[in-house]
């Protein structure tokens, strides 16, 4: 009779091994499979006419290019109500009478501890750093972040590129400091472990100041798109949502030029990329997504370094040939979890030509976040 353990366990010879990669630049790249019950991802239950599988951006793309303006505003009023709304309106303080909501909460802290556990076994002189790259627009991390803080078990600080006081404003020079503490009478000093967060794809805690990128915990941008931008979708929802139904089933609803030009007028101006070419509408927000890819690609030309992805579907393609790119260097390490056997397939196709990519699957089951946490990215067995 095969073990609880052994149905659940990662292939032998696509181990992650905590003890051989802890003293490495350490670097993570976190997508939305980590949010997973809490927010809902990009894929839709409806097929294609061919019987594939749809999403958000799949069928963004065929709207944009059949110029279907109409069914374009539609669905992305659908992916503000579906996808983004949902992430404005989070407060982590109600996810305990939620188990599910619970379980997620529970895994990204378990996550960060792990990793703080990392930093802390670094020798004295290494830098007790880290960046955690995520294209997820929610407040997971620093929710949690800030819960590991106050109950005073871990010492560490998240960084997530701001500076300031009643305005906190983003550069990505602020990703360079280190922060150390010092004896009472300066006999020592020893850095703080510190969690660099760097949101590529934006975050609903941004706003736009100007020339600037504020950041604020305090108050989310919230009634961005009012209900007057958005009528009553609910039939084209219901069928998007719907896994019998086909694309060519999507209702046509009437839309007048002046709805949708308002709704992308406001669409627009939200702080996060955009699923159609992975994309900023905004110059400020922009120009930040390219100070993260190559502030990326520099970290993964380092000698020594790590890269652990989690979650990550590869749909960016800017990311994904930034990785390509970047597995030129001899010295870099990439682990690479796939959900299931299909998500191994399909990635185990993009990075076939590179040999210092390792991809973790469970031997039977999926791998979620959970498991994850529990049985590939843990220190139980290590150090």
């Amino acid at each position: 009779m095969t073990s609880h353990k052994e149905q659940h366990d990662i292939t032998k010879e696509k181990q992650l091994k905590i003890p051989e990669i802890y003293d490495k630049n350490l670097n993570f790249l976190i997508g939305s499979g980590a949010s997973f019950g809490l927010f809902p991802t990009l894929q839709l239950s409806i097929k294609s006419d061919d019987d594939s599988k749809e999403t958000i951006e799949t069928l963004a793309t065929q709207f944009e290019r059949s110029q279907n303006k109409t069914k374009s505003a539609l669905l992305f009023m659908h992916y503000y109500k579906e996808c983004i709304e949902p992430v404005l309106k989070f407060d982590a303080t109600t996810c305990a009478a939620d188990p599910e909501k619970k379980a997620v909460i529970e895994n990204y802290e378990k996550f960060l501890k792990t990793i703080l556990s990392m930093l802390r076994r670094k020798k004295i002189n290494d830098s007790k750093s880290c960046n955690l790259f995520t294209t997820n627009y929610d407040g997971c991390i620093a929710h949690v972040a800030d819960e590991i803080i106050k109950s005073g078990t871990d010492e560490f600080i998240l960084n997530d590129g701001a500076r300031g006081f009643f305005r906190r404003h983003f550069s990505a020079k602020n990703y360079s400091s280190q922060v150390s503490q010092s004896g009472v009478f300066d006999r020592y000093s020893t850095q703080i472990p510190q969690i660099n967060l760097l949101h590529i794809h934006g975050s609903t805690y941004w706003k736009k100041d100007g020339d600037n990128i504020q950041i604020d915990y305090t108050s989310p941008i919230c009634k961005v798109l009012d209900s007057t931008l958005i009528p009553d979708i609910g039939n084209f929802s219901a069928t998007l949502n719907n896994g019998s139904k086909r694309v060519s089933d999507i209702p046509n609803i009437d839309l007048t030029e002046e709805q949708i030009k308002k709704f992308w007028e406001a669409y627009k101006k939200l702080p996060i990329v955009n699923p159609t070419g992975w994309k900023f509408y905004e110059t400020v927000f922009v120009e930040h997504y390219y100070q993260m890819l190559r502030h990326l690609s520099y970290e993964l030309e380092r000698p020594g370094t790590v890269l652990i992805t989690f979650g990550f579907s590869f749909a960016d393609e800017h990311i994904l040939n930034l990785i390509k790119r970047s597995l030129g260097n001899p010295e870099l390490q990439v682990f690479v979890s796939c959900f299931n056997h299909a998500e191994y397939e399909s990635l185990s196709m993009k990075f076939n030509k590179f040999r210092n990519i390792t991809f973790l699957k469970a031997a039977n089951g999926d791998l979620d976040f959970s498991m994850f946490n529990s049985e590939v990215f843990t220190l139980k067995e290590s150090i």
